[in-house]
């Protein structure tokens, strides 16, 4: 059995300093520790400075750009220390008007010690690396995507538009042949042809490398499985995993369709009750592929020859779940844009809501190794 908290710690962590309040069990006012250098050995030498017993102190601080490297130090060295979401901490208005580095920690010394805080799950170091190199992936996906507009707006300035599929073969003999009189001008052509080549090798070199490391990754198999679903190629399903984690962590579907901010927002007082938009709170990433996905159920439900490869060797219950999305999803999809006359940008998040659901469902079929 864990020992009560008896101190509860704010650190508010920047690349060269940490600000450090602490709030003692009770209800005097939080006090702040001071500021030191952004060092794990120093964070914790203050800690026992200021006689905080690890067993019964709990440090909190807000995911950023540091990582999650502080967490798993204090862990390991029997701290208990938590990851705080950013958008679910509350702050007054006063608050909003005036923000620095010791207010920061004092408000999460202070709320931690209320429990108002919501942590975040820290993935590990193995899953945390797969998740790096989806991201460069995705990075380079992007800088592909800028270097071809660069290109053909340099086209368009003169007249040299193309008709054809863009960055096919086809298109790539296509601009082989074209020449610009000024030598200034072709050599602006040529430097940006030549960028739209290394990006695309980028992206290929990063794509093959997350199949190979993606080979011996303890979530594979939930990889593999998710891959039975319609709409989800392996980088679609290995950037879901990738950014999710163990899905098993969520009791039910909702809780995950609510992490993802696919629920929508909601604005009642009394007998009104009022819902907006969605709150797209959560992760940005799993959420773009869940929508993007989705658009593949606006046909009607069949196995592809590509789809049915996918699912060779994946156990009778995971091809189930995957075909009772279909049959779903799709009927779901038509009455929402015929029966009910809605934008497709709207059935889609409504469509990607509820595939939420059968990802969670398939999860539950496939162990996951430690």
């Amino acid at each position: 059995m864990k020992e009560p908290i008896t101190s509860y710690v704010g650190l508010d962590i920047h690349k060269d300093s940490i600000a450090i309040a602490i709030a003692k069990a009770g209800r005097d006012a939080p006090q702040f520790i001071g500021t030191t250098v952004a060092q794990l050995a120093q964070v914790r030498k203050v800690l026992t400075r200021q006689k905080c017993t690890p067993s019964k102190t709990l440090v909190v601080y807000e995911a950023g750009p540091c990582g999650y490297g502080w967490a798993r130090y204090l862990n390991t060295n029997g701290w208990r220390c938590e990851v705080i979401s950013p958008a679910h901490v509350v702050r007054s208005a006063a608050g909003k008007a005036i923000k620095t580095d010791r207010r920061d920690a004092l408000l999460l010394a202070r709320e931690s010690r209320a429990g108002n805080l919501t942590p975040i799950a820290v993935p590990d170091e193995r899953d945390e690396a797969i998740r790096d190199l989806s991201r460069a992936r995705e990075d380079a996906i992007a800088a592909r995507l800028r270097a071809r507009q660069q290109l053909k707006a340099m086209m368009l300035r003169h007249g040299r538009t193309y008709s054809g599929n863009a960055w096919t073969l086809a298109h790539e003999r296509s601009l082989a042949t074209v020449r610009f009189e000024h030598p200034a001008q072709q050599i602006a052509f040529d430097e940006y042809r030549q960028s739209v080549k290394d990006a695309h090798e980028r992206c290929e070199r990063l794509t093959q490398a997350l199949r190979e490391q993606c080979a011996g990754w303890r979530m594979g198999r939930v990889v593999e499985a998710l891959m039975c679903l319609r709409g989800f190629d392996f980088i679609a399903a290995v950037t879901i995993i990738a950014e999710l984690g163990d899905l098993n962590r969520f009791s039910h579907p909702r809780a995950l369709m609510s992490y993802l901010g696919l629920v929508p927002s909601e604005h009642s007082s009394g007998n009104s009750r009022r819902q907006g938009a969605i709150t797209r709170t959560g992760n940005r990433h799993a959420r773009r592929i869940l929508v993007e996905s989705a658009w593949t159920y606006r046909y009607g439900a069949h196995v592809g020859r590509e789809h049915q490869i996918r699912q060779q060797g994946q156990p009778k219950a995971i091809r189930d779940i995957a075909w009772k999305a279909q049959l779903r999803l799709t009927q779901r999809y038509r009455k929402l844009s015929l029966g009910r006359k809605m934008k497709a940008t709207k059935v889609c998040v409504a469509v990607a809501r509820e595939l939420c659901g059968f990802i969670w469902d398939l999860a539950r079929h496939v162990p996951v190794h430690q």
